[in-house]
């Protein structure tokens, strides 16, 4: 092996830890091209990797893609457009949690504008977080809330993976509120990679079903 790759293969050994700490103490300073996994066990959320990564790269922008949502995630970013942390935030979210939090899905739209929330069928649970000097993405098993279990997340910055995630959200469209769900397969882009049979046999069934 290379010079270069022992290297390579050094930094991934030590940007992968445990995290038992606090979201500080785990991700620790940031810096440009950075990698990190980590371990938890649900101690972190993902709220709490977006805050954190929101106070320390300064004003900028920020998406995220869950399942669910509640009302703290929804303050949370109240108060990062409040503290003038954040300037935009946008919410991609799975069609079923807009059908059970309407009113939290329009407390969103209200505050951050009705372009802001991208409706789809989604199970991913992504967030970025950039400005004119970071481009970070983090990926993880987990939604926005504590969940006291083994999850794991990713962080990167200025990667392949963030234009990626960067580009799909400009291609998904703004959907009515309370959509259809065929509205949602069309703005998912399903049927690319699904038939029309395949996707019926779906219909009706939760997704911890599947």
């Amino acid at each position: 092996m290379s010079t270069r790759k022992q290297a390579a293969a050094a930094r991934r050994v030590r940007n992968a830890v445990e995290g038992f700490r606090t979201c500080a103490e785990v991700i620790g300073e940031i810096e440009a091209g950075m990698a990190l996994f980590v371990v938890t066990r649900g101690q972190i959320s993902m709220i709490d990797v977006v805050t954190y990564l929101v106070g320390k790269i300064g004003p900028c922008e920020a998406s995220v893609w869950t399942w669910c949502i509640a009302d703290y995630e929804v303050e949370a970013f109240e108060r990062l457009l409040r503290e003038q942390a954040i300037s935009r935030a946008e919410l991609i979210v799975d069609r079923s949690a807009e059908q059970r939090n309407v009113e939290l899905l329009d407390r969103w739209r209200d505050r951050f504008g009705e372009d802001t929330v991208r409706v789809v069928m989604n199970h991913a649970k992504m967030a970025t977080i950039f400005n004119e000097r970071f481009r970070f993405l983090v990926r993880g098993s987990m939604n926005l809330n504590f969940n006291p279990r083994f999850e794991q997340f990713d962080v990167s910055e200025g990667d392949a993976a963030f234009d990626l995630v960067r580009a799909i959200e400009a291609e998904i469209p703004v959907l009515p509120r309370l959509c259809s769900r065929r509205q949602a397969d069309g703005a998912s882009g399903l049927r690319e990679a699904w038939s029309g049979a395949a996707l019926r046999e779906f219909s009706g069934i939760k997704v911890w079903h599947k």
